[in-house]
């Protein structure tokens, strides 16, 4: 198999997609066996470069929940058929030909860079020049959005129409003949594309500039619209899959905004005005896409946008160029110039982390769905019309306001109680949405168990439950704020992504069980909330609040004495017929205590099972106490530690009660309306739905 330019080492392994002899399409991860092995790989390119391997199909998988990153999308996006397990990789032949030329220039432009550039200025000459984002920090990435300003650190269309037009004076100003530079251009422009990463914004781009040059060398009079559609259509049918890129979706809609508009903005009569408006069609073009697939839109990016745009277009990206190319011929130069340059840079990126740390600037009210996301662009397509037309201003407040309007409130309207069981691994988190969004509860925030690893294994940026599964999945449902974020107790599967989530989401307060908030564990966690000022309340059972309908209540721990599992933060909640226990990490001694004090409880509608199911929980007494109508085990697949254990399954099937475990069937979303009880889940599409008054 031949490797492509989408690939990428990151830690001890290797992944990125093939091409088999019979032209197929594999996405493959490989895994280095020693740190000699993973230095001889990343010393050179390998995009071109023919491998045999020895390995097997993979399984791929499937999104955590509804919100959560889609490997299949991603592989049909991409065109890939399937993916593929290495056991090992042996090189047949170098690169060959102009691609393996090309890939080869790139790779040696990065180590240019890496050379002759501070540190802390690469990932950024890395991003604008050779299309590379792997480097950037992690933390400047999410001020850039923030403040809407991520497009600017992508090779776009900007950087096309600058880097052409550029080229094509300097050519003329050495003489050459107009037809010989568009020649030229045609030839070059490709190669830059392939140079710089291929991504559909830069394909976009050049394939607009190539219709429209050939079109001239052919003495035809073809518009810039009819160049646009061309490209798109070109696009689609050499890789129908890119249409579910995001990036294609945004750059082709957030061109077609302005190329459609361009008779309104040439009216314009001042600078400002222009960028204003430019950049607000723009925005309220993908915005619906944007909400579609992110669940946020930043509100600042109207304004910073005004600033940003000109300020990177004209000033970064040129220095950027201009200090590579000395690098090249007089690296002697660039000493001085980056003690100059690297300070200011460093001060603008200061400054960039302190205007986005202003709270407020986002906008999320979730995953649009199919009527809505078809509502925005009705409102879309009208606000074309009317700025085309030339109507009152006053009018957008109609045809933008009122679907943002509807979109926000619509979470609001909802009468219906949620509990959703996220599949989060081998851990727990449990989101409960009150009805009309009168409150959001948060149990537990999942977590990993990590091992030392030599420093070669470490990954750059470590996964992260919290930030990565958890806050998708919120923002996905549009919540803005949890009321109550629960830590039932001090066990790093349930705790560790806490402080992702405290980082991402407002939280109004935080109950925690005794004696557990100064754990080793729990001290990240705890010390952000102490800097986001959310108060900390430890919490026993007796402890009970209402919100409107629903009734909540702690059960345990009895005492202030914290012993681990058995002193877990157990919430009862009864809303209606609904009526739900959540039981953390319970085990057998903390359940008799449980059943002791609270003997009437019986007949729950849902329980969440103790400690994952292991053999030291869901003991019998307690099964036939609470007569569980639905049973949710939170567990990772193939774990470990045999979760659920066969021998509490069993014992849950000799009563024929339903069980559902989040490694089988994914996350588990159940819905209470009236009295009706409905059961989704994310890998089993079909719905379930119970009648609780029977």
């Amino acid at each position: 198999m031949k490797l492509t330019s989408t690939y990428a080492i990151n830690g001890s392994k290797l992944r990125g997609f093939v091409i088999s002899e019979d032209k197929d399409k594999w996405y493959i991860t490989y895994t280095f066996t020693s740190e000699e092995e993973k230095m001889m790989f990343e010393q050179q390119s390998l995009t071109g470069t023919k491998f045999k391997w020895t390995g097997q199909a993979a399984e791929i998988p499937l999104p955590a929940h509804d919100y959560a990153f889609s490997m299949k999308t991603y592989l049909t996006s991409h065109g890939a058929a399937g993916m593929l397990s290495a056991t090992s990789f042996q090189k047949i032949s170098e690169p060959s030909g102009v691609l393996g030329w090309i890939a080869e220039r790139r790779f040696q432009m990065e180590k240019q860079i890496e050379a002759y550039f501070p540190l802390s200025l690469q990932p950024e000459a890395k991003s604008l020049l050779l299309g590379l984002r792997d480097d950037v920090d992690p933390q400047q990435t999410r001020a850039y959005q923030i403040l809407g300003i991520t497009h600017l650190f992508a090779i776009s269309g900007l950087h096309v129409a600058f880097l052409t037009f550029i080229f094509y004076q300097l050519m003329l100003r050495l003489m050459i003949r107009k037809e010989i530079a568009v020649w030229c251009l045609l030839i070059c422009l490709p190669i830059y594309a392939c140079l710089v990463g291929g991504a559909p914004s830069v394909w976009r781009a050049v394939g607009v500039v190539e219709i429209v040059l050939l079109s001239k060398q052919m003495n035809q009079r073809l518009s810039i619209e009819d160049a646009f559609g061309l490209s798109l259509i070109i696009f689609i049918c050499i890789q129908p899959g890119v249409i579910l890129q995001i990036g294609f979706q945004l750059s082709y809609l957030a061109a077609a905004a302005l190329l459609y508009s361009s008779s309104f903005l040439k009216s314009q009569t001042t600078v400002l005005k222009q960028s204003f408006w430019i950049t607000f069609l723009c925005q309220i073009g993908v915005f619906p896409i944007l909400l579609f697939h992110f669940y946020e839109i930043s509100l600042s990016s109207f304004i910073v946008n005004l600033v940003f745009v000109p300020l990177f277009s004209f000033v970064i990206l040129p220095i950027n160029l201009v200090l590579f190319l000395l690098s090249l011929v007089m690296p002697f130069l660039l000493e001085p110039l980056f003690m100059i340059y690297e300070p200011l840079r460093l001060g603008l990126t200061t400054f960039i982390l302190k205007i986005a740390s202003i709270p407020y600037q986002l906008w999320n009210p979730g995953k649009l769905s199919l009527w809505q996301l078809i509502m925005a662009y009705i409102g879309v397509v009208c606000s074309f019309l009317l700025l085309e037309l030339r109507h009152s201003l006053s009018k957008l407040l109609l045809t933008l306001g009122l679907p943002v309007l509807i979109i926000h409130a619509t979470p609001f309207l909802d009468t219906s109680i949620e509990v959703s069981f996220i599949n989060v691994g081998q851990g727990d988190a449990t989101v409960i949405e009150l009805p009309l969004r009168q409150g959001v509860i948060l149990i537990d925030a999942g977590g990993l168990l990590r091992f030392d690893q030599p420093f070669w294994k470490q990954t750059d940026t470590p996964f992260e439950i919290g930030r990565e599964v958890i806050v998708p999945f919120l923002k996905g449902r549009g919540i803005r704020r949890i009321d109550t974020f629960i830590w039932t107790h001090a066990d790093s599967d349930h705790v560790e992504g806490a402080e992702e989530i405290l980082e991402e989401i407002t939280v109004e307060e935080i109950h925690v069980t005794p004696g557990a908030i100064h754990l080793p564990t729990l001290q990240l966690a705890f010390q952000t909330a102490l800097n986001n000022k959310i108060p900390i309340k430890e919490q026993i059972a007796d402890f009970s609040w209402q919100v409107g309908d629903t009734h909540l209540m702690y059960l345990s721990p009895q005492d202030t004495n914290y012993k681990g599992n058995d002193d877990s933060l157990v919430l009862f909640m009864k809303h209606g017929l609904f009526t739900a226990l959540f039981t953390g990490d319970l085990e057998k001694d903390g359940e008799e205590d449980m059943l002791r004090k609270y003997e009437g409880m019986r007949n729950i509608g849902i329980l969440k099972a103790g400690h994952h199911g292991s053999k030291t929980s869901s003991t019998a007494e307690l099964i036939n106490k609470v007569n569980p109508k639905l049973t949710i085990f939170s567990a990772g697949k193939n774990n470990r530690y045999g979760h659920p254990h066969k021998e509490i399954l069993d014992r849950f099937k000799e009563k024929k009660l339903p069980t559902l475990t989040t490694s089988d069937v994914g996350s588990v979303h159940i819905r209470f309306h009236k009295k009706d009880m409905t059961i989704r889940t994310t890998l089993e599409k079909g719905i379930i739905k119970r009648d609780l008054s029977q």
